[in-house]
């Protein structure tokens, strides 16, 4: 009995002392901060946003581009899109009909807005309040469809960031946002809810020319 209380207090007196103590591992530094991507960046893109609930269409011109946003305007049971691009609305003309008048925002149900960058690595759509589209339509409208061509891809959200750095130089843009698939939250009762904060659908068209 004596012998194995012995051992107990050995024991406990040995951990004690260990206490505290830390290990020799040294991390490697060296090693890359990220995971390597895909070889083609519009796939990676895809890959990622579509992980998360969002939606990728790859087309070669506007004039495809413009088709597919019809298209997703029959599947949506929607004859009308609300933008105020003016160049999305002029390649937009005679294939579906655009609203922008101001007092039809809070009745719309498909905003269409370009974009400053993609990011390949999260499947983002970087955002900011410099665009002629503001704030408002990337969050209200149910469905967001984004219009964005090959070149505003980049690998990560660091060197997007950097992007808009050159683009905009000293004169950043009061707001820059990275919006990674549809609005989402878990907040009550960790039930998953789609659009409670914003669009409940986000579907990116990414063309091959620029516009």
């Amino acid at each position: 009995m004596e012998s194995a209380r012995n051992n107990i207090l050995a024991k406990l007196k040995a951990a004690q002392q260990k206490r505290g103590e830390t290990g020799e591992n040294v991390p490697d530094f060296t090693s890359p901060v990220y995971l390597p991507l895909n070889s083609s960046l519009k796939e990676e893109f895809k890959t990622n946003l579509e992980l998360i609930g969002g939606k990728v269409i790859f087309c070669n011109t506007m004039a495809e581009m413009a088709a597919q946003v019809q298209l997703i305007c029959e599947e949506k049971k929607q004859d009308t899109i609300f933008c105020t691009d003016p160049i999305l609305q002029q390649r937009l003309e005679g294939t579906v009909k655009i609203n922008s008048e101001e007092n039809d925002f809070l009745s719309l149900n498909i905003g269409l807005t370009r974009c400053e960058f993609l990011v390949a690595h999260l499947g983002s759509v970087l955002i900011s309040s410099a665009q002629i589209s503001g704030r408002r339509l990337n969050v209200f409208p149910e469905t967001h469809i984004v219009m964005a061509h090959e070149a505003q891809i980049a690998d990560y959200l660091d060197n997007a960031l950097e992007k808009i750095q050159e683009k905009y130089k000293n004169k950043l843009p009061s707001l820059i946002s990275n919006i990674t698939g549809p609005s989402r939250t878990a907040d009550i009762e960790k039930t998953l809810v789609m659009g409670m904060h914003g669009p409940k659908s986000l579907i990116v068209i990414i063309a091959s020319e620029t516009f």
